[in-house]
């Protein structure tokens, strides 16, 4: 399934979210213009790469701000053309109505949140992993999490390709379409847990980590609406 577009149109500019958006293009563009040894080792250094945080015990003792921007870092970084253009039209379809319903400062709050709060659950079921996480889908899980709470009785106009060739446009209401990816993501994700490592490269379990912090939080971040 294919999301392309929801119902309900934007009363603002969705100026932050165009701002995201720019922002991890840019940064991807820089990441194309390293070499691979250069693109390797930015990747490493800034993704978030959980086996530097099992030790609790030493990273109490040398306690180093630093170590843990990769938390925040990573969420700005991805490894492909398909991992980031996938990830900004998924921002982009969802993350105007929140930004709309939050104001500017309360979404940016809210998304840094959800992004950290995603690194934080990918952590705790890959403590081994020497594998860096990138990519902002943690945090737009988030953005998915609260979109689903706030505009319940939006539709996503959604493409169902039917034997590759044949596409078929249909209406699923936003709480059905959310409540499904995120099944579909705690599926996958206790697989990972039962296989023991990362399954197909992706971080399911940062994107349910993100879409429950979204899912719990989202009203902490909305602006008091003023009626006349």
């Amino acid at each position: 399934m294919i999301p392309l577009r929801d119902t309900i149109p934007s009363k603002r500019p969705p100026i932050l979210t165009v701002v995201l958006i720019a922002a991890n293009t840019l940064i991807f563009f820089y990441q194309m213009m390293m070499n691979d040894r250069q693109f390797l080792s930015f990747i490493n250094e800034y993704g978030l790469v959980p086996a530097r945080y099992a030790d609790v015990s030493v990273l109490l003792q040398s306690f180093n701000p630093a170590l843990y921007f990769p938390f925040l870092s990573n969420m700005f970084l991805h490894g492909s053309w398909f991992h980031l253009l996938s990830n900004m039209w998924i921002l982009w379809l969802f993350g105007d109505n929140i930004e709309d319903r939050m104001g500017r400062f309360g979404y940016f709050l809210f998304y840094i949140l959800s992004g950290v709060a995603a690194g934080f659950v990918h952590f705790l079921f890959n403590q081994t992993s020497q594998i860096p996480a990138v990519g902002a889908s943690g945090a737009i899980a988030g953005v998915m999490g609260a979109y689903m709470l706030l505009f319940p009785y939006s539709k996503i106009i959604t493409l169902i390709p039917i034997f590759v060739i044949i596409p078929l446009f249909v209406r699923i209401p936003a709480v059905l379409y959310l409540i499904v990816w995120f099944l579909s993501q705690l599926y996958a994700g206790a697989i990972q847990v039962f296989a023991g490592g990362m399954v197909g490269g992706v971080g399911w379990w940062a994107h349910i980590g993100g879409f429950i912090a979204g899912l719990l939080t989202n009203r902490l971040f909305l602006k008091q609406e003023r009626y006349n």
